[in-house]
C-alpha cells in the first residue's frame, strides 16, 4: 500500500526538466477563474482533434460499435464533445491536484452520500465503481473530501509523474494500491475501507471473460470483479462525476448499492458492465472513448479496429 510519497532530490535531475516545465505551466494555468478554464479546456480539446487523428478514429469506432442505431451526425457531434471533454480532463487534473478544498467545493454539488453511510452502518467495505470518465481525477478528489478511501492505480513509468499523481490523489484519500495487488484490495474491503475500482477497461485475454457491453456482444471484461466481490463482500456502489454545461461546475451522483450476481466470473462481469453502461449514459460525452476498449477479441475473431 502506497503512503504519502516523500520527495527525492533525484526528481530534480535534468531528465525531468521538461516534465517540471509542464507541471509549473499546469499549476499556473489552474490559478485562472474556472469559467475561463472551461473555455480554454474545451478549445484545447477541439484543437487536439487535428493532431490526434488516430484517437479521433478510435472514439468514432467505439461509438459506432456501442451505439449502431445512433444517427451518424449525432455520433459525430458526440465525438467533438468528447474531445472537448479531453481538453477539460487535462485542466481538471490540475484542479484535482492543486486546488484547495474550498475551491473544489465551490464548484461541486454531491448527492447520494447516504448510500456510503448505510454501508458503514452495516459494517461493510465499499467497492466504489468509478468508470473511466475524463473527470475521474477531479471526481476522486471530491469524493475523498467527503469520504476518504483507497485508490487503485497503475504506477507511472515517469518517476516524477508517479510522485505527483500519488501526492495529488492522496490530498483527500488514505492511500493507493497497485491494481495488481488484489490481496491488498480484499484485505481493505474486509477492514471496511472504500476501494476506488474501475472495471471498464480491456485488461487482456488472460484477465478477461467475453460478455456484452452496450451493443458489443463479446467485450473483454475483467475477471477481477468476481474475486473482489466474492471474497471482500463489499457494498458495490457506483458514482458518476459529471461536468455541467456552459461552465456551471460539476455534480457528483452516488448511486444506490448494486446487487451483483456471483454465479461465476461471466455473470459478475456482465452485471458490472451493465452498471458501467448505466453510468456512461449519464454523461456519454465525458466517457473515455479514446482508448481501444475492444482490442482483445475471442480466439479466431478479427480486430474491430
Amino acid at each position: 500500500m502506497t503512503q504519502l510519497p516523500q520527495f527525492r532530490r533525484a526528481l530534480l535531475h535534468p531528465r525531468y526538466w521538461h516534465t517540471w516545465f509542464g507541471i509549473v505551466l499546469l499549476y499556473a494555468l489552474v490559478l485562472l477563474p474556472y469559467p475561463l478554464l472551461y473555455r480554454l479546456g474545451c478549445g484545447l480539446g477541439r484543437m487536439s482533434m487535428r493532431f490526434l487523428r488516430s484517437r479521433v478514429n478510435i472514439a468514432r469506432r467505439n461509438l459506432e460499435l456501442c451505439f449502431p442505431q445512433m444517427p451518424a451526425a449525432e455520433r459525430e457531434a458526440l465525438v467533438k464533445h468528447n474531445f472537448e471533454s479531453l481538453g477539460m480532463g487535462l485542466i481538471e487534473t490540475g484542479m484535482a491536484w492543486f486546488w484547495p478544498d474550498w475551491r473544489i467545493r465551490k464548484w461541486f454539488t454531491v448527492s447520494g452520500l447516504e448510500h456510503i453511510s448505510k454501508a458503514a452502518e452495516n459494517n461493510k467495505g465499499v467497492l466504489l465503481i468509478g468508470m473511466h470518465f475524463l473527470t475521474l481525477e477531479l471526481g476522486a478528489r471530491i469524493f475523498g473530501i467527503h469520504n476518504p478511501g483507497i485508490g487503485v492505480y497503475r504506477p507511472n513509468d515517469n518517476a516524477l509523474i508517479d510522485w505527483l499523481q500519488t501526492w495529488g490523489r492522496m490530498r483527500s484519500n488514505k492511500s493507493m494500491l497497485d491494481r495488481k495487488d488484489v490481496k491488498g484490495m480484499i484485505r481493505a474491503l474486509k477492514n471496511g475501507d472504500i476501494i476506488w475500482y474501475a472495471p471498464d477497461h480491456d485488461y487482456g485475454p488472460r484477465s478477461s471473460v467475453f460478455v456484452p457491453f452496450f451493443a458489443v456482444e463479446d467485450a473483454a471484461s475483467t475477471k477481477g470483479s468476481y474475486m473482489l466481490i466474492r471474497m471482500g463482500n463489499p457494498a458495490v456502489i457506483p458514482f458518476v462525476p459529471r461536468r455541467l454545461p456552459e461552465g456551471r461546475g460539476y455534480e457528483m451522483v452516488i448511486l444506490p448499492e448494486q446487487q451483483v450476481p456471483l454465479d461465476d466470473e461471466s455473470s459478475t462481469a456482465h452485471a458490472m458492465n451493465q452498471v458501467v453502461e448505466q453510468g456512461v449514459l449519464m454523461a456519454p460525452e465525458q466517457y473515455m472513448w479514446l482508448h481501444r476498449r475492444f482490442k482483445t477479441r475471442p480466439e479466431g475473431q478479427p480486430s474491430l479496429y
